[in-house]
């Protein structure tokens, strides 16, 4: 079952190049698409269904090979790439 993938970013921050990256790095590892949605006051975080996976804090900006970790590690999914024999 695909999972519904949320990464909202700071638009005034710039911070719409590193959600990209991020984006492509889940779609690539699990085949999922995710939603990016542009808000402003520093966020960047990323939810899988209603769960918050990872998210920026202050002194740690998560790295996309982090964030398709966390996504592994909470939701229990196996790589797409694996799956596909890749």
């Amino acid at each position: 079952m695909k999972k519904k993938v949320t990464i909202t970013y700071c638009k005034p921050c710039g911070y719409l190049r590193r959600a990209a990256a991020v984006a492509d790095a889940i779609e690539a590892e699990f085949g999922y698409e995710p939603r990016l949605v542009p808000g402003g006051g520093g966020i960047f975080e990323v939810q899988v269904d209603d769960t918050v996976v990872a998210r920026r804090t202050r002194g740690h900006f998560p790295e996309a090979t982090e964030i398709v970790a966390a996504i592994r590690n909470t939701v229990r999914v196996p790589s797409h790439r694996r799956a596909a024999g890749k």
